[in-house]
């Protein structure tokens, strides 16, 4: 098989469709189908099910993809290699993402990468933690961001320590004035929560203190969660790092006791990586890296 042939399968896999893969690669789609055709007769086994609703793949099309992805990231790696000894700067670097990350700091990471490296593109993937945590795995992106919490055992440099606050109605009554939310004021409340894959870190607080949270409203988005906060739904935990681009009138507290997430840049092996990657890697830990996290 070909590489042409793996760029084939991958991109049939990520689009879903013959057709858009066949546009987005410059072919027809009769001729990603033949490559798919002799790619299964080589291998022995379908990857691909054609259906009305679209393209899925089979369980060894799932299987063999995360190898593919790794012959692909291979030979960009040779690429930016050879670029790299011939003082050449370019390649691309694929960067997982979660949403408060994706809005605060990403757009500041792209634009003065690329003031340096014109050359390098970046693709964006956004995602929960575990969807970022899955796409290193796979090959998908190349690092990407995650919290201590969250990684697992991908390796990963801790970056940025962010508190989490509890978030409540605007002018909600508290039993004391204090810039405090104490674990006992919460025990009572009614909670807005998400997902455990989208808010890990709270979860973990919730745990360890032992609050067993009353819940109605199980949300997706941060965007959401506070919103309902807002409407007087319930109150919710968030990172403070996630409330500096939400546009809506709350009040926040600090908690007692208190807690954080550390959000890190997580890599398979950074010594064996593509020098675009490499050169990406460093400039977010050379310009995101709080004092407390550095060697």
């Amino acid at each position: 098989m070909t590489l042409l042939t793996y760029q084939v399968f991958k991109t049939v896999a990520d689009i879903g469709s013959f057709h858009k893969a066949a546009d987005i690669l410059g072919l027809t789609p009769s001729a990603i189908s033949h490559a798919i055709t002799n790619m299964e007769k080589e291998l022995g086994f379908t990857v691909l099910i054609r259906s009305k609703s679209g393209i899925t793949l089979t369980s060894n099309g799932e299987n063999l993809l995360p190898y593919v992805n790794a012959v692909l990231n291979s030979d960009e790696s040779l690429h930016q290699m050879v670029a790299d000894m011939n003082g050449l700067a370019m390649g691309t670097v694929k960067i997982g993402v979660f949403s408060s990350v994706c809005t605060s700091w990403l757009p500041d990471i792209m634009r003065s990468f690329n003031e340096k490296y014109k050359n390098v593109s970046i693709e964006v993937y956004q995602g929960t933690y575990d969807d970022v945590a899955d796409w290193i795995k796979t090959g998908v992106v190349d690092l990407g961001f995650l919290s201590l919490s969250s990684a697992g055992d991908i390796p990963i440099e801790p970056l940025y320590r962010d508190p989490l606050i509890c978030v409540l109605p605007k002018g909600m009554p508290k039993k004391d004035d204090t810039e405090y939310v104490d674990i006992d004021d919460m025990r009572d409340m009614q909670f807005v929560t998400q997902r455990e894959s989208t808010d890990a870190d709270i979860q973990n607080y919730l745990r360890e203190n032992r609050l067993n949270i009353q819940s109605r409203y199980h949300v997706v988005d941060d965007l959401s969660t506070v919103r309902l906060v807002e409407k007087g739904f319930g109150i919710c935990l968030m990172p403070e790092l996630v409330m500096h681009d939400i546009p809506y009138d709350v009040d926040t507290y600090r908690l007692r006791p208190d807690a954080s997430r550390i959000i890190g840049i997580a890599i398979l092996n950074k010594d064996f990586v593509a020098p675009a990657v490499r050169t990406m890697y460093n400039h977010i830990v050379n310009n995101y890296q709080q004092d407390e996290f550095m060697k």
